[in-house]
């Protein structure tokens, strides 16, 4: 069920291999190609050691900087907008998600949901530097007047706004929606007839990068959907997994788990965090529900298989354009793996069988199939880490990143510490923009430049922090500590310490033991938190519960005319009923 020992040795040759000379810088500002997957784990790549099969993206990484200890948000919002300024999240106003923000942060600074005055985009900052900017995919980061991508430094835009959207058809995933809102150039839009999410947002970009237009650089940013729920996937590539889930998420979690450790991502013997209660033992499920649990994960490599291929198709068309030489290239993950299940709420089953949605095995992950793989899958993709999405643990938190291409060291593993409000820093010392745009607040991350053109080994000191809070998850890293706290429906709110360079599964609380470094973390996070505006979450706070309150006020005022219409309807039958029986009853 594993990849061939001649491609893990291939894995191996390349991570191992030492760095190669920096190569020559191109004479023209290089073209920013952003490709960002959602939803992520760490090992789901091929060149991290994942099942699903990633040639281009592999490539990529053989020809620039693979990164082992990046780190971003737990959610998508809050990445995206780290990554589009290089400011954290609070300072943005893009704190969290809409989905799950409580009442108490509703409209407060950092929390309105939308760009704030002040921040600027890559998109923003290029444009005086004479670039293009282009973007397709998934956007999700303010839906007001002004909040689109065109509002923010876009020439062109093919934009989702919304967390997610079917793969197959131009509708919504989920009762939060009532629809899939694309826009282009922030003005309503629909999809053509053979839409398929990863091929439409490769398709759509080369269609910008083919205007005819003056030659300029340019910054294109894709925003995939895969592999966010609901999980689909062409058919062939999907067939190519077939039976390689069928061992259950024990023995694919304990499988990256070894193989992690053979690609020194983690120490040999490190401690693997167990899938405990209310997560499923895989020996626990019936055989029926063993084959359709993993004909999903079937899908959601086959769907990251099928990014990768459009991917290839991008790669290719540049090469053709003679533009791909000149071209950096960044491939990274919003957060980890997603953990919601689709059949647990009948609620959501309702509205799926309204709007076309099956969660069964015929044709699993084809048009009409809600695919999602659930928190025990999710445990086992974040492997040889704990936890995923939503959570300040490393499965959440810490995501493949590569970067390649015009002026970058090739065949370099990186294990410096990174993070996401670093990526925007870095493409603008490239193109060589100033470090400040007029009216624009400063960024908060730093360039990677020294670690991709293979000066430096770190660009955080071991005595620096690096600090991630959304809804009351966090983490802060610092050297080879880490103190995480994760939140309702999957942590308890408590503060746990952790070694990570001997502990990179998070299994041992050392909170005991290392007092006065647990005190010296928490200070950290007091200081970062004053600093960058946190509000706490409420006493019980709850993300899901907070995304169940926003659905139902959602649909309350989606369906209040029909519901209304409804009540006037009725009153008038019964009315005009009583009516008509008066008027026989007089008669008689």
């Amino acid at each position: 069920m594993f990849r061939t020992a001649a491609a893990l040795l291939g894995g191996l040759l390349l991570l191992g291999a030492p760095a190669s000379g920096q190569a020559g810088s191109p004479a023209a500002p290089p073209n920013f190609v952003v490709l960002l997957i959602d939803d992520a784990a760490f090992m789901d790549l091929g060149v991290y050691g994942g099942e699903a099969r990633t040639p281009n993206i592999d490539a990529l990484a053989a020809q620039g900087s693979l990164f082992t200890r990046y780190y971003t948000s737990p959610l998508c919002s809050p990445s995206r907008a780290m990554l589009l300024t290089g400011m954290d999240n609070h300072l943005t106003g893009v704190s969290t998600i809409p989905e799950v923000l409580p009442k108490q942060h509703e409209g407060k600074p950092g929390y309105t949901m939308h760009f704030e005055p002040g921040v600027a985009t890559l998109a923003e900052r290029l444009k005086p530097l004479g670039y293009r900017t282009l973007m397709t995919g998934k956007w999700h980061l303010g839906s007001g007047p002004g909040d689109l991508p065109g509002a923010h430094g876009f020439d062109r835009s093919f934009a989702l706004d919304a967390s997610g959207a079917d793969n197959w058809e131009d509708k919504s995933y989920m009762p939060y929606y009532e629809d899939a809102p694309w826009y282009e150039d922030d003005a309503p839009a629909s999809l053509p007839d053979d839409f398929y999410s990863s091929k439409f947002i490769v398709d759509q970009m080369m269609t910008y990068l083919d205007e005819d237009v003056p030659d300029a650089p340019f910054f294109a940013y894709l925003a995939f959907q895969a592999v966010h729920i609901p999980v689909q996937a062409p058919a062939e590539f999907t067939a190519h997994y077939d039976g390689v889930y069928d061992a259950g998420w024990d023995a694919v979690r304990l499988a990256r788990w070894e193989r992690a450790q053979a690609l020194g991502f983690i120490p040999q013997g490190a401690a693997l965090a167990p899938i405990s209660s209310p997560l499923r033992p895989w020996a626990s499920l019936s055989q029926e529900d063993q084959r359709l649990h993993a004909a999903r994960m079937e899908v959601y490599a086959g769907m990251i298989e099928a990014m990768d291929f459009q991917i290839g198709r991008l790669i290719e068309h540049l090469k053709a354009e003679g533009l791909y030489d000149n071209t950096v290239f960044v491939v990274t993950s919003d957060n980890g793996p997603e953990p919601t299940r689709g059949d647990t709420d009948p609620r959501l089953e309702f509205w799926m069988d309204m709007n076309g949605y099956h969660l069964g095995a015929d044709g699993v992950g084809e048009k009409g199939s809600w695919v999602f793989i659930g928190p025990e899958w999710a445990m086992a993709a974040a492997s040889p880490h704990d936890k995923f999405k939503f959570l300040g643990s490393e499965g959440g938190v810490r995501v493949p990143f590569i970067m390649a291409g015009a002026g970058l060291a090739a065949g370099v593993r990186i294990d410096g510490r990174a993070h996401v409000a670093d990526i925007a820093p870095t493409l603008l010392a490239l193109a060589g923009a100033p470090a400040d745009l007029e009216g624009a607040r400063a960024m908060t991350g730093r360039s990677l430049l020294p670690l991709v053109r293979g000066e430096a080994d770190a660009v955080y000191a071991p005595d620096e922090a690096i600090v991630i809070e959304v809804s009351g998850n966090a983490a802060v890293v610092k050297g080879d500590f880490k103190l995480t706290r994760n939140q309702k429906p999957h942590g308890d709110g408590i503060w746990r310490l952790h070694d990570l360079s001997k502990d990179p599964g998070e299994v041992r609380d050392i909170s005991e033991a290392l007092p006065d470094k647990r005190a010296e973390l928490l200070s950290e996070y007091a200081a970062y938190s004053a600093r960058v505006g946190v509000l706490e979450v409420p006493e019980g706070y709850d993300s899901m519960a907070e995304v169940t309150r926003h659905s139902l006020s959602r649909q309350r005022k989606q369906y209040a005319p029909f519901l209304i219409g409804a009540v006037l309807l009725l009153v008038a039958l019964v009315g005009g009923g009583i009516l008509l029986w008066r008027r026989r009853s007089r008669r008689v």
